[in-house]
């Protein structure tokens, strides 16, 4: 049975290297997602982002040094979720984000099998300006990823079945 694990990061940075980590062991590319909310713009410091100074091509920027590390950039892309503002989604959650923006990214998660009330904990841990990775992967690989998730520092991780 697929399973879906999840953590929340400090900084992109130490996401991008649980992902280079993940992708050694043999977890597929196209089962990890990173949703991280935009960094930068004239917005950044007040605590009230606008997706009108996102653009598609920055949060492709990202995709793409994504890309170069761990592969990600062919999802990668902007969104503006109500009630978070604007969002840089990688891999596979980032399709399911972009159908679900009325439910925000409490509703994506949902989607993927994550309970309500845990749901919304990420999501207000991605408005504080966390990076959330998610990781569909089967019962043998459950305790390896959640260990390289927590050994990159990784936050709250939790286990899950997978909504398919």
């Amino acid at each position: 049975m697929a399973k879906t694990v999840i953590g929340s990061f400090d900084n992109r940075q130490q996401a991008e290297a649980a992902v280079e980590a993940l992708k050694a062991r043999g977890v597929k590319e196209q089962e990890i997602s990173l949703v991280s909310r935009r960094e930068g713009g004239r917005d950044a410091g007040n605590g009230d982002p606008s997706f009108t100074n996102q653009s598609l091509s920055e949060g492709t920027a990202w995709g793409a040094g994504l890309g170069a590390g761990a592969g990600l950039l062919a999802s990668a892309g902007a969104l503006a979720i109500p009630g978070i503002g604007p969002l840089v989604a990688a891999g596979p959650l980032a399709a399911t984000l972009s159908g679900a923006a009325a439910g925000g990214l409490a509703g994506g998660l949902v989607d993927w099998g994550i309970p309500e009330a845990e749901a919304r904990e990420f999501e207000n841990k991605v408005k504080q300006g966390k990076t959330l990775c998610a990781v569909r992967c089967e019962d043998a690989q459950v305790n390896d990823v959640a260990q390289v998730l927590r050994q990159h520092g990784a936050a709250d991780v939790k286990t899950h079945p997978a909504a398919r």
